[in-house]
């Protein structure tokens, strides 16, 4: 489950910003997750919710942002934002399509109290 190791991630990046700047807690985090990363925002948001418990990060809003991804099209060359892969270039029907990003996922911001 992807969900769980991004959450662990963004709990140890918490922590190691609490180290270096001490704060209480946590009141929201803001998450890029692309959508071609396997990722499920539903997911996210229960893993989220139980790696959080009992710690500074319990009871943080948990804001995901799902930017669109870039598809480009091997033959005519047209650029299409997309919001998941699709089997044909919107503009010519090809087969040829390249993503371009979409894949990952990226802590953004906190803000603490």
């Amino acid at each position: 489950m992807h969900e769980i190791a991004v959450c662990q991630s963004l709990l140890e990046q918490a922590m190691r910003a609490r180290v270096a700047q001490p704060f209480d807690r946590v009141v929201s985090v803001r998450l890029a997750v692309g959508r071609l990363s396997r990722v499920e925002p539903d997911a996210l948001q229960v893993a989220f919710d139980l790696l959080s418990r009992d710690t500074f990060l319990e009871g943080a809003v948990l804001e995901i942002d799902r930017p669109p991804v870039q598809a480009v099209c091997g033959d005519c060359g047209a650029e299409s934002a997309v919001e998941s892969r699709i089997p044909r270039c919107p503009a010519c029907a090809s087969r040829r399509l390249r993503f371009e990003g979409g894949e990952s996922y990226r802590f953004i911001e906190m803000e603490v109290a």
